[in-house]
């Protein structure tokens, strides 16, 4: 072989590992023989397509103006032509919605994102696709980009994906009206000073009130619960009523409300603290990151390629930011949200301490959530 050759081989070689090395930062370096494309980038492309004659996607979404307008800003910024829908509100309203309008007949709804109790409503009803069919990006299907690896509320591991894990501070307190010293364990809930100044976000419907009133029913029992529900509490099913009452002094303390409920408060500088965690110690939670496709959605597609872009690092973050909720994506930062009293599983929890703490399983719900919320029914007016 002629030095020319020799120099001609080696100029390809660098030539191709530089191609190889641009594959990989651009992710499509899965090319198998005989492709010039990969086939999961020619399915996106035909998804996307398809998207664009859907023309938008219906999207029933937790009750946070922060969540609804980064989500529709960033979405419409990558995707012109492809409108999403979001309908902000507490999740059995809007699984109440879905369920009124498919007895109708009506097929309105693409897909819910929701807390941990509210989909499987529409799983006993038969309402809930599979989901794990619509997810075909690589950094989303493959489990080492996720702690735990795929993790799935139902028993059957097919309908609710579960895309987050944590531990949040479910107490907050008003800074200029007492010392965090004084609750250090939830006994301390019991002191008479506390009196009609704890306002509960109401355990007898699904959300963040139930997940708190069945942990507290699992650890501390039903003669615990009884006592508490004799300090006058203010019960509201309405989050902003509860936020609003302990920022304005109204309350000292409230129970059930996370982060993103604060917000606004937060963010004008009021004194508006999560309570350190109490002795007794935490559950891990699933948050509003429970996500469902809905039976026969009338956008399919558009669909698809919300739920990738969703279960991407990219719209993980963004999700993160505005719920002020831990992912369990690996690739995704989650650290910073701690000065908001949320701890990512990732970030704290071996696996195994997270499986024994979690509060989100099917089994979990449909056992200990029930029971508690059958006795919150009894002893609470």
């Amino acid at each position: 072989m002629s030095t020319r050759q020799r120099l001609l081989l080696w100029y390809l070689a660098i030539v191709l590992n530089l191609t190889l090395g641009l594959f990989a930062l651009l992710g499509i370096g899965d090319l198998s023989a005989g492709e010039a494309t990969p086939s999961w980038r020619l399915e996106w492309e035909k998804t996307l397509e398809a998207a664009k004659k859907d023309g938008k996607v219906v999207a029933g979404i937790p009750a946070s103006a922060e969540l609804r307008k980064m989500i529709e800003e960033v979405f419409k910024s990558r995707f012109p032509g492809i409108e999403l829908e979001p309908f902000p509100g507490r999740g059995p309203a809007n699984v109440n919605r879905i369920l009124t309008e498919h007895k109708a007949g009506v097929r309105y709804f693409d897909l819910l994102i929701s807390g941990t109790f509210t989909p499987f409503a529409l799983l006993k009803a038969g309402l809930i696709e599979p989901l794990e069919p619509f997810i075909f990006l690589p950094e989303v299907r493959d489990p080492k980009n996720w702690y735990g690896g795929h993790i799935w509320l139902d028993n059957t591991k097919r309908f609710i994906y579960s895309f987050q894990a944590y531990q949040s501070e479910n107490i907050w307190y008003n800074a200029s009206l007492m010392n965090p010293d004084g609750v250090r364990s939830y006994d301390d809930l019991l002191n008479p000073k506390w009196k009609g100044k704890i306002g509960y976000l109401d355990p007898r419907t699904p959300g963040s009130g139930t997940a708190t009133w069945a942990f507290l029913w699992k650890q501390k029992g039903e003669e615990f619960l009884r006592k508490l529900a004799e300090q006058d509490l203010l019960l509201s099913r309405d989050q902003r009523q509860l936020a609003d009452s302990l920022a304005k002094g109204k309350l000292v303390l409230t129970v059930g409300l996370t982060y993103y409920s604060f917000l606004p408060y937060i963010k004008l500088g009021l004194p508006i603290k999560p309570l350190p965690e109490p002795k007794e110690g935490n559950y891990s939670s699933n948050g509003s990151g429970a996500l469902s496709i809905i039976k026969n959605s009338p956008h399919p597609n558009a669909t698809k390629l919300f739920i990738n872009w969703l279960l991407s690092k990219e719209g993980q973050e963004i999700y993160g930011k505005a719920m002020g909720q831990a992912t369990r994506r690996l690739d995704v930062d989650t650290k910073w949200l701690t000065q908001f009293g949320v701890k990512a599983a990732k970030d704290f929890l071996t696996l195994e301490e997270n499986n024994r703490l979690e509060n989100y399983s099917e089994d979990t719900v449909t056992e200990t959530w029930s029971r508690a919320t059958k006795f919150a029914h009894q002893i609470l007016k």
